[in-house]
């Protein structure tokens, strides 16, 4: 994978467990991973998955 520039979610607080998102535009991939994975595994969604996880995510912000 090409040089990622990654964010780091607005709802992560302090500590280690936080989501860090990157986009590829030019393969039109969403790259998550977490900041507490030792091993740096990085999980690749279409944007149209991506946006998918968001909403169910904002539909119901404690499902888990």
């Amino acid at each position: 994978m090409p040089t990622s520039t990654w964010q780091k979610s607005s709802y992560c607080g302090e500590g280690e467990a936080c989501v860090h998102v990157a986009a590829t535009p030019l393969t039109e991939t969403i790259h998550l991973t977490e900041s507490a994975d030792p091993d740096g595994v990085i999980l690749d969604a279409h944007p149209a998955a991506f946006d998918a996880l968001l909403a169910v995510l904002k539909k119901d912000p404690h499902r888990g």
